[in-house]
């Protein structure tokens, strides 16, 4: 399969680094580079920023890959939306990450928090508390000024939804080239992926096992028929499918057995393609895109 089939060289398979412990996220990181994976993907939000850049520091020394051959993504937490803060949170996501540039950075989610150190602002009632004086064009036009001096080569959005990412597309004198969401073949996005495809923006999906959550995608009885035609693994169908439909997309192994099977990814035969195409199941796992505030963390992938 092509590493890379898009305008920016963000590579099609993509290790996400939503690891809840410090020592297996440097351990994982690590696994997943020399497995072959070449974009890595990161937050502030996921608190491990440190340990990925321990980890692709050790990774990168260990095996001689240079940093340009790597594809680095960050992204801006909700807490920061405000156009003064956002060059401030890039700075601490490059210092923590060890670098001096990313790849691609993207608005985590098109929600505001109130801003200041609590990265999940609660009032007393245990609401989220958003920030109403601040839209998504103005964080925008600020991450534009991003790409201009150099710090990000690309920007994007994350957990958007076409109706919000439209108007920003057009308004945008930096247009999006990546637009990170969900998707499966419970929620293909075919909506979303055809915008995206006409404006020059890498589809990138997450999730793309579902989440590993069993009874899911890893045992539907399509996904396994295939599996079993075809000598692969569930999770290799499902990914061999989000790449085929021309996403990029990210897993997060945990070991290095997992890396070298999610890395191993191929296309499938056109039958196998149509029939997953063909699923009727509908459902979304990370309800994140409705409200900006994540309360899933991903157990297997």
């Amino acid at each position: 399969m092509e590493t890379v089939n898009n305008k920016i060289g963000m590579p099609v398979l993509g290790f996400g680094t939503l690891i809840p412990d410090k020592a297996l996220t440097i351990s994982a990181t690590v696994d997943a580079l020399e497995a072959g994976f070449r974009h890595f993907d990161c937050a502030e939000r996921y608190q491990n920023e440190n340990e990925v850049g321990i980890a692709l520091r050790e990774g990168l020394a260990a095996t001689g890959i240079r940093r340009e051959d790597i594809f680095v993504t960050g992204k801006l937490w909700n807490i920061n939306h405000r156009p003064e803060r956002v060059e401030a949170a890039l700075d601490a996501s490059l210092e923590r990450l060890g670098l001096d540039y990313l790849d691609a950075y993207l608005i985590h989610t098109p929600f505001a928090f109130q801003p200041g150190d609590d990265q999940d602002p609660r009032d007393e009632n245990g609401n989220t508390i958003y920030d109403k004086d601040v839209t998504l064009l103005d964080t925008w036009k600020a991450m534009e000024k991003l790409v201009d001096i150099g710090k990000v080569k690309n920007i994007g959005l994350s957990d958007v939804s076409l109706e919000l990412l439209s108007p920003i597309y057009e308004s945008a004198r930096i247009k999006p080239t990546v637009v990170q969401i969900e998707s499966h073949p419970y929620l293909p996005e075919t909506e979303l992926l055809n915008f995206c495809k006409e404006s020059d923006i890498v589809f990138l999906a997450f999730a793309p096992l579902g989440h590993g959550i069993r009874p899911g995608l890893l045992e539907d009885p399509v996904i396994l028929k295939i599996a079993t035609d075809i000598g692969k693994t569930p999770a290799q169908v499902l990914l061999g499918w989000a790449a085929q439909r021309g996403t990029a997309l990210l897993t997060t192994p945990k070991t290095r057995a997992r890396a070298n099977e999610n890395f191993d990814v191929d296309f499938l035969p056109q039958y196998a393609f149509d029939e997953i195409n063909r699923i009727e199941t509908r459902q979304r796992y990370n309800q994140v895109v409705k409200t900006g505030v994540p309360g899933f963390i991903a157990r297997v992938d």
